[in-house]
């Protein structure tokens, strides 16, 4: 894995349990601080972090894959159980006839912006697969969301995702959306925003 900006080598670590517990706190500073940025936008609530994140705490079968520089958690991505999130996530696929049982569903992936370009991405991908095959899950999906074209909040050099998750095997799944709600930077209140899901057998 190449180096930190400062050289150092990144460590990548599988956590589960107890582990995944301690690194909750440090894991909720990187959602609000990575999706602040297009396409998430993302205000960020400390209450609303908390209750998010528990359920990663509550699911036995958990995990996230952790980059660190030294003892800090610069980049980190999620999964569990498709039966482990919240409903918004499954009724989707209970309502087309997929099994839930079968599938790993990815939470988030952060990472600060000084440590892209490492193939941190790719480590965290091949982490949550590895996860989803130990556990005997057939399948992997994950949502991201959609924002128009003309977006006022779209930088002139905004790249989406989808070639990389393209490449890693993912494609989305026609007509299965759902919506979920937070605040963007600048609103009162929070406002449901479409997802778009994607999926991979693995």
């Amino acid at each position: 894995m190449k180096g930190s900006p400062q050289g150092e080598p990144i460590r990548v670590e599988t956590l589960t349990g107890h582990a995944l517990a301690r690194s909750i706190d440090a894991l909720a500073a990187l959602r609000i601080s990575v999706f602040r940025a297009f396409p998430y936008l993302y205000y960020g609530d400390a209450a609303y972090e908390r209750a998010y994140l528990n359920a990663y705490i509550a699911s036995r079968d958990a995990v996230v894959i952790g980059a660190f520089d030294g003892d800090t958690l610069v980049g980190a991505a999620t999964a569990a159980p498709m039966e482990d999130h919240a409903q918004a996530f499954a009724a989707p696929f209970d309502a087309r006839g997929h099994d839930l049982t079968d599938i790993l569903y990815c939470g988030e992936s952060v990472l600060l912006p000084a440590y892209r370009g490492k193939g941190l991405g790719h480590a965290f991908f091949d982490g949550r697969e590895a996860h989803a095959r130990a556990l005997g899950r057939r399948h992997v999906a994950f949502c991201a969301v959609i924002r128009a074209e003309d977006h006022p909040a779209r930088p002139m050099d905004y790249a989406p995702l989808d070639p990389f998750w393209r490449k890693r095997g993912y494609a989305p799944l026609q007509g299965m959306t759902t919506d979920f709600a937070w605040k963007d930077i600048g609103d009162a209140h929070e406002t449901p925003k479409p997802m778009q899901f994607w999926m991979k057998a693995v």
